[in-house]
């Protein structure tokens, strides 16, 4: 080997992982809030959607977007960049009565999400606090995990991105979905949906720690009923309902 190429070659691996740098966030979000502060087995975090207060105004979908850079370019014929969703809003209608109802669906982030058991790669985890994530980095576009979710909450990355964010790294070939913005309650704040839902929309929607016993979600948890999706599936989802 001439030096010429062997320095090529290093040159080349710097390169790479210079670029792979931005994804490095992922693998401490999978450890930590912070790089001081360990994400704690003792909280759980999860959400509350009451659907008799959803108006269907899609401000959860509308914040979720631009909080996590899912609208952007658009590549021809007014197609948006990509065509992810991580908060769909999904209308359901009782056959017998024809009473309609719409909920926003997204990951509902199991305790035993099936899209971590089948990924070859472990690029699907869990965090200790209960937030399902995917490392893009350890992604190589099976989709199994998309095959396996239960509720859809799973986009396929197809076309190359632009203008992503920096706190939500995304990529092509790679498998996406809701991430409870990860990135702000790591930084103390609310996911964008419920602070959108609760500023312009029904306030159907609450957040916090379901182990809490002090927290408004686990308090309303034990007082008023709610519903897990598929609760015949065993997954203890940390999204739950009310009024469904």
């Amino acid at each position: 080997m001439s030096l010429d190429r062997r320095q090529f070659l290093l040159w080349g691996t710097a390169a790479a992982g210079a670029a792979l740098a931005p994804g490095l966030r992922l693998v401490e979000l999978a450890q930590a809030r912070s790089p001081q502060e360990a994400a704690s087995k003792l909280q759980r975090w999860g959400l509350l959607i009451d659907i008799t207060r959803c108006t269907d105004c899609d401000q959860c979908v509308t914040a979720c977007n631009e909080e996590n850079g899912l609208v952007g370019p658009t590549r021809g014929h007014g197609r948006p960049e990509t065509d992810s969703q991580w908060i769909r809003s999904v209308q359901l209608r009782d056959k017998r009565t024809g009473h309609a109802q719409t909920l926003p669906l997204m990951c509902q982030h199991c305790e035993h999400p099936p899209c971590v058991d089948v990924c070859p790669t472990g690029a699907s985890f869990k965090r200790d606090d209960g937030i399902v994530l995917v490392d893009r980095h350890s992604c190589i576009g099976c989709r199994y995990c998309v095959m396996a979710c239960p509720y859809g909450a799973r986009s396929f990355v197809h076309e190359p991105l632009t203008g992503q964010k920096p706190d939500v790294p995304r990529g092509k070939g790679t498998v996406e979905s809701c991430t409870l913005c990860v990135h702000r309650i790591d930084r103390g704040e609310i996911p964008a949906c419920v602070e959108a839902c609760n500023r312009d929309g029904g306030k159907a929607m609450a957040f916090g720690d379901l182990n809490d016993s002090a927290s408004p979600i686990h308090r309303r948890l034990q007082s008023e009923p709610s519903t897990q999706l598929r609760a015949d599936l065993d997954l203890n989802t940390g999204v739950r309902y009310q009024g469904l």
